[in-house]
């Protein structure tokens, strides 16, 4: 051994160490709302060399602590290291117990623990800590790095048994942790919160879901799931139900989204039509009113069974106010499997979006070499293909915003208690994915969805809403699921300059379960309660 290395050895014999815990960082929302706090508490420490009645001390500390005696006395008495840890996060009051008892080789230190100042809120988001405050899940993970700080210590010298030689303290202080301000609007996200409770018992539901972003930055402003729990009181001794309430499903989970992802489908084509592309129908075309497509010898059907001829004589913008299935397929099997994909690809489906999150999914997306006619036709309406609802949201946001994709992002800056910035995050263009001349089109199409078609129930007059609803069916074990649905609604308002873009997603609600009757509703509600609070007059 060196003589470093004989020194260091020395001085961890001859002194023992009470650790100073950093304070880990706040997380604020965009408007500087504190969202997640701490609140002092203490560790307590037994020094087995120092405790001149270890009977004594076991009776005093089971009592205080509520220890088991026996257990603890033992403890003590065989412990081979120099500090037992005995309590953690316990109160000032219980503090001021063990202080009057006045026993001997005993100390404490300020700890904190994580105080969520709303606790059942953005629960799935801002994720929870460890007894030892390091991150477990969503932002408090992803974000531990710069939250947690530094501990420091107090250093007391010792003689070779380990008892104290009184005077010989030092102090190494404790560099607290950094903060986060989030993109999350605290106004918006308890309007979420609200919604959703109500309307998971309304539909008697699975799940709510729903993302707010604003489609010209990537930033989210609002993400609720529900059923969710409150972060000040995790449920850490039941696993399933901690796991099933705690992912994030709009980040980590995947569905098939059925007619939302229509609007994919049509921004291929529209563009590829203004591209000069002889395969792309132009929006004025009339598509074949038949309530059938037979795609290698399958039948591909439409929802509804077009009775009055209710869907006849359509164009692009009569097939999105309809939802009628056979357009889409049509739009789709024109463009082929590789012009198609490489929009798919645009819209960064089958790829992580690079959220600031733990955990994100790519989605399920067919190599393009397996797919096959009937697969491709079937992804025209937005099955055969599984995406979160972040990758729904951030394609739709491209496809209405003037054909920019902007990486979603959660937190907007990082800095220290003296306001010092260590990190900022701005919008982030990651790729062009259509015109603003094909996005201008679409969204004249999607307002009259909402205007005149099967959004008509997130209508608000005055504000220009404009969106597409989606029904999807459930799949379980390769089969579909009898009577399982998924209803959303995607939208956003104004639609000749969105502002707020929102995906509300309620899974297997019962009794109806339209995306047109179900989701479009909450979706307008949101938007209501938007407008209300923060005070925005009447675009149109």
């Amino acid at each position: 051994m060196t003589g470093d290395g004989l020194q260091e050895k020395a001085i961890d014999q001859w002194t023992r160490e009470i650790p100073v815990v950093a304070e880990r960082g706040k997380f604020y929302d965009r408007n500087g709302r504190v969202l997640v706090d701490n609140y002092d508490t203490y560790t307590v420490y037994a020094r087995a060399n120092a405790i001149s009645s270890k009977e004594e001390t076991a009776k005093v500390l089971s009592k205080v602590f509520d220890l088991e005696y026996n257990s603890f006395l033992e403890k003590i008495k065989k412990s081979t290291v120099s500090e037992i840890t005995v309590a953690r996060q316990i109160s000032e009051e219980r503090i001021n117990d063990l202080l009057s008892s006045e026993i001997k080789g005993v100390y404490y230190a300020r700890d904190n623990a994580r105080f969520y100042e709303y606790g059942d809120f953005l629960s799935q988001v801002l994720g929870f800590t460890s007894i030892d405050g390091n991150g477990l899940t969503g932002l408090e993970l992803y974000y531990n790095k710069y939250l947690k700080g530094e501990n420091g210590e107090i250093l007391t010298e010792t003689d070779i048994v380990g008892k104290e030689i009184n005077g010989k303290n030092s102090y190494i202080p404790a560099t607290n942790g950094l903060n986060v301000m989030l993109t999350i609007d605290y106004e918006v996200q308890l309007i979420l919160e609200d919604v959703l409770s109500r309307a998971i018992k309304e539909k008697d539901a699975k799940t709510a879901e729903v993302i707010v972003m604003d489609p010209n930055t990537g930033e989210i402003l609002g993400m609720c799931m529900k059923p969710s729990f409150s972060l000040n009181e995790v449920p850490r001794d039941d696993a399933e139900k901690l796991n099933a309430e705690s992912r994030n499903l709009l980040i980590s989970d995947v569905y098939e989204p059925g007619s939302t992802f229509k609007i994919i489908t049509v921004a291929a084509n529209l563009e590829e039509h203004l591209k000069g592309n002889k395969n792309a129908y132009s929006p004025n075309h009339i598509f074949n009113s038949s309530r059938y497509r037979y795609i290698d010898g399958q039948k591909v059907k439409c929802w509804s069974d077009h009775k009055n001829g209710k869907h006849s004589n359509l164009d692009i913008g009569g097939g999105l106010n309809n939802s009628c299935n056979p357009i889409f397929v049509d739009m789709a099997m024109a463009l082929g499997k590789e012009k198609m994909y490489e929009y798919i690809t645009k819209f960064n489906f089958g790829s992580v979006t690079g959220i600031d999150f733990v955990g994100e999914s790519q989605g399920m997306l067919l190599p393009v070499s397996s797919v096959q006619n009937v697969d491709l036709a079937r992804i025209g309406f937005g099955q055969t293909i599984a995406v979160t609802p972040l990758q729904l949201v951030s394609a739709t946001a491209a496809a209405i915003n003037g054909g920019n994709y902007y990486a979603p992002y959660l937190a907007k800056a990082v800095y220290s208690n003296d306001n010092k910035l260590v990190e900022k995050r701005v919008p982030t263009l990651k790729n062009k994915v259509i015109s603003e001349e094909s996005s201008k089109i679409l969204n004249q199409m999607l307002l009259d969805v909402v205007t005149s078609g099967s959004g008509n129930k997130a209508y608000i007059e005055g504000y220009g809403v404009a969106g597409k609803t989606g029904t999807a069916q459930k799949y379980e074990n390769g089969v579909i699921a009898t009577g399982k649905y998924v209803s959303s609604f995607i939208g956003y308002f104004p639609y000749d300059n969105p502002k707020y873009l929102a995906l509300v997603i309620v899974d297997e609600p019962k009794g109806q379960y339209y995306g047109s009757t179900v989701a479009a509703p909450y979706a307008k509600e949101i938007f209501e309660r938007i407008i209300e609070v923060k005070n925005i007059k009447p675009f149109v």
